[in-house]
């Protein structure tokens, strides 16, 4: 990486940064966009070449984040199935946001409570859908437009969801992906 995409890279780690602080500090709601720029002593213009929504500066990894979904898929070991290595990414993405450091807390705390940062990450990650979709055929050997393949990889994105809310979120994800073994194993 050159000078040039380093100070940019520095430039946008340091408006997330500053917005994720403020967020947690005030609120979401309560935080505008001149703020977090001159929090992070950037023009408002300059955030919004790197950011072009308000919610876009809490959710920086979407990229990231597709790439390890789409390598659980190819990186499952032998013999496990789609679904299970779904379920299983699922379960340690879950774990991660549970897992006891107070920032990351702070942070589903936050994603959680504010209406437009959850629909956001739900849309965000729904986003992955066509990407994972043409992952599973190539793996099953399926055409990239199979139906099957779109419907599974819609449902296990949309199967964290189910968890929200519930006593024990790792059951309710495990179950939502026995329904997701279950018929997939019944199509291939």
């Amino acid at each position: 990486m050159g000078r040039r995409e380093r100070k940019k890279a520095a430039t946008r780690q340091a408006i997330a940064d500053a917005a994720l602080r403020l967020f947690l500090e005030r609120g979401y709601d309560d935080v505008g966009i001149r703020e977090i720029a001159d929090a992070a002593d950037v023009s408002t213009t300059t955030l919004f070449k790197h950011f072009p929504v308000k919610e876009a500066l809490v959710f920086d990894e979407d990229s990231a984040q597709e790439a390890r979904l789409l390598a659980a898929v190819r990186e499952r070991p032998q013999g496990q199935s789609i679904p299970a290595a779904l379920r299983e990414h699922a379960l340690r993405h879950r774990m991660a946001a549970a897992g006891g450091d107070a920032r990351f807390t702070a942070f589903f705390g936050l994603v959680n409570s504010t209406p437009a940062l959850r629909d956001y990450v739900q849309n965000m990650w729904l986003r992955h859908t066509s990407a994972l979709a043409r992952v599973i055929a190539e793996d099953s050997g399926l055409p990239a437009n199979d139906p099957a393949c779109a419907a599974l990889a819609h449902f296990a994105l949309e199967a964290p969801r189910t968890a929200r809310g519930s006593e024990d979120p790792r059951q309710a994800i495990t179950r939502a992906f026995e329904l997701l073994e279950n018929g997939w194993e019944a199509l291939t």
